[in-house]
């Protein structure tokens, strides 16, 4: 095969051991590698009903076929295994100095399985690949670690991380990298923690595989151009990610006060504008030239890296109306290795189930000091933090008095900032998502917002969550590359199938990387449902209570809601429009199609395919 090594690492860590093994052409054709590759291995090797934290759970780090290479925002990798937090199928992607070095170390996907004794992490360094004593590096945070891999193995090293939350188990613990980049919401810190992993340090000094490389290094030269001359590319640069939130307050959407209103009244202080007179510099991910990570000095004189969806988890919605603030829970939650989305939503529940007499703890909204001390509850899973680390849809249903009913999720992963109380679009893709709440896989809320208003249950809606899954959710994390140029920039998705071609000799097209997005999907569903014993129903695919029975009683949407009778009809197109049967499992006939006859027949020992 060209465009990819063919090779993987496996690692036991119960017993130290690591080889290497080159994997089955099928799997890079089927599957082209990222997401694609994690779900493919853990269907085929996952024992189904294995406890997340447990030895048993696999955890994979897999970069794809454009991994690496001088082509626009290449540097990123995905992390998989069964989540903890949501019991399903859960990965992330991350931009991190790892993707590249893993693939010039001759590898394109590192497989765990086991505990160690002891704390320990991987290091590969091209053909050398290792399991070291890390007991020195327990209970650090990510920042230190990552210092002192770094000199202990070279600044050009990539290491992946986690901080105290995922050596304690936090449920909403993430992987690390590069001091503010951080990859795998539901809970892929936490297994790592469980496998005692500290790190993976990895670097990789050959040449990347490629079927024309002059070529292919043509093509992203003329990419990166392309992307400098884009209209938009100044003001991204300015700001970020961090231009939405003015958008999102304008358009009722800000998620502010545990997501209870759309609009928040000190959002001018802590908006993108505020950002711009604050950044000190900026940072981003390999082969990237739109870097999307800026830089401020927090309230403890600190740099903090930040972009729109921190800020709004760890600002309005829960109250906190001070950028510099923002910008220190943002720093800790870093340190700490906890996911900043689920971090956020746990604290605003807090503060909600506080304000309701639920729970008893000294915070309120806006209350900086009350969140620090909960951030490090959190990580460390002390007192209520026990509770509250293992996600809200735990937490409230331990707590219970109606707790569930403002736990802010779908399948136990904490919805990303859009409030989505009359977007219907946007919380079907929440409600779809492969992982659970997460934008990243379908963020239809701008076209939603922007061509013919949200209050209309169109099937159209449906078609469009379908086509961003394929683009963003497929394509882009098998690839494996970053979105943000042709969804902030409109960089053409044309240029992708090339890519691929010139990397691999493998003629695509769109319509085949679309076909690839639909099978991953399929796949992914497959594994919920047999997770879940067969126990499977539409329900699991609707978004959080609040938003069909509490009112927005502020702001241009004051007085709107969800209404279940629409969303259920637009679920059940988007099912129609997938092959899905009514209760949101794969057909029979859906499968065969994505080929993925054999996976059918595993899926069939669980539940009846219609």
């Amino acid at each position: 095969m060209k465009g990819w090594n063919g090779r993987l690492l496996r690692v036991d860590m119960s017993k130290g051991k690591t080889a290497v093994q080159e994997y089955h052409e099928d799997l890079a054709r089927r599957f082209v590698g990222g997401r694609g590759f994690a779900v493919k291995l853990l269907w085929d090797e996952l024992k189904p009903g294995t406890d997340p934290l447990s030895p048993e759970n696999i955890l994979v780090f897999a970069t794809g076929p454009l991994t690496g290479h001088r082509l626009p925002n290449s540097g990123k990798m995905v992390v998989a295994a069964k989540s903890p937090l949501t019991g399903g199928y859960g990965d992330g992607n991350l931009g991190t100095m790892a993707s590249p070095n893993l693939r010039k170390a001759g590898l394109d996907a590192i497989v765990v399985t086991g505990k160690a004794e002891k704390p320990s992490y991987i290091h590969i360094e091209d053909g050398k690949h290792e399991v070291l004593d890390a007991s020195d590096l327990w209970g650090l945070d990510s920042f230190k670690v990552e210092a002192e891999l770094k000199e202990r193995h070279g600044r050009a090293s990539g290491a992946l991380l986690i901080g105290p939350a995922g050596e304690n188990l936090c449920r909403v613990s993430t992987v690390v990298s590069q001091e503010g980049r951080a990859g795998g919401r539901p809970g892929m810190g936490a297994v790592m923690g469980s496998k005692n992993l500290k790190a993976v340090v990895v670097r990789g000094t050959k040449g990347l595989l490629a079927h024309d490389l002059d070529e292919l290094n043509r093509l992203g030269k003329l990419g990166y151009d392309i992307i400098l001359k884009k209209d938009n590319y100044g003001w991204w640069k300015r700001q970020g990610t961090m231009a939405i939130l003015v958008w999102c307050l304008e358009a009722g959407t800000l998620p502010t006060h545990n997501f209870r209103e759309g609009v928040f009244d000190e959002a001018a202080a802590i908006d993108g504008n505020t950002m711009e007179e604050m950044t000190i510099k900026q940072r981003g991910c390999p082969n990237c030239n739109m870097i999307c990570g800026n830089i401020v000095v927090n309230s403890e004189g600190l740099e903090s890296e930040l972009d729109y969806e921190n800020v709004a988890m760890l600002g309005s919605n829960i109250g906190v109306g001070d950028l510099k603030q923002v910008a220190t829970l943002n720093r800790m939650c870093d340190e700490l290795g906890l996911d900043t989305i689920g971090a956020g939503s746990v604290v605003g529940f807090a503060m909600e189930a506080t304000e309701k007499g639920l729970i008893d703890l000294d915070i309120g909204w806006g209350d900086l000091e009350g969140s620090k001390k909960l951030l490090e509850d959190l990580a460390y899973m002390r007192g209520m933090g026990a509770t509250l680390g293992l996600g809200t849809k735990a937490a409230a249903k331990k707590i219970g008095g109606g707790a569930s009913d403002f736990a802010i999720h779908v399948k136990g992963l904490e919805c990303s900032a859009y409030d989505c109380h009359l977007c219907p679009g946007m919380a079907l893709s929440f409600g779809t998502s492969p992982i659970g709440a997460h934008h990243k896989d379908a963020w239809v809320i701008s076209w939603e917002i922007t061509t013919g208003r949200r209050e209309f249950y169109d099937p159209e809606k449906a078609d469009k969550v379908i086509e961003f899954q394929r683009i963003r959710g497929g394509m882009f994390e098998s690839l494996v590359a970053c979105r943000f140029p042709w969804i902030e920039l409109g960089f053409e998705l044309e240029h992708y199938p090339k890519y691929f071609e010139t990397a691999t000799g493998i003629k695509t097209s769109l319509d085949e990387l679309w076909a690839l997005g639909d099978r991953i999907y399929a796949l992914i569903r497959a594994f919920w449902v047999r997770e879940f014993g067969g126990n499977w129903y539409r329900y699991v695919d609707y978004p959080p209570k609040r938003w069909f029975d509490e009112p927005l009683t502020q702001g241009v949407l004051k007085g709107k809601h969800l209404d279940r009778e629409g969303y259920d009809g637009l679920l059940q197109a988007y099912y129609d429009k997938r092959g899905w049967d009514d209760r949101g499992i794969p057909t029979k006939a859906t499968l065969k199609r994505l080929n993925l006859s054999k996976e059918a027949v595993e899926l069939e020992k669980f539940v009846e395919l219609s």
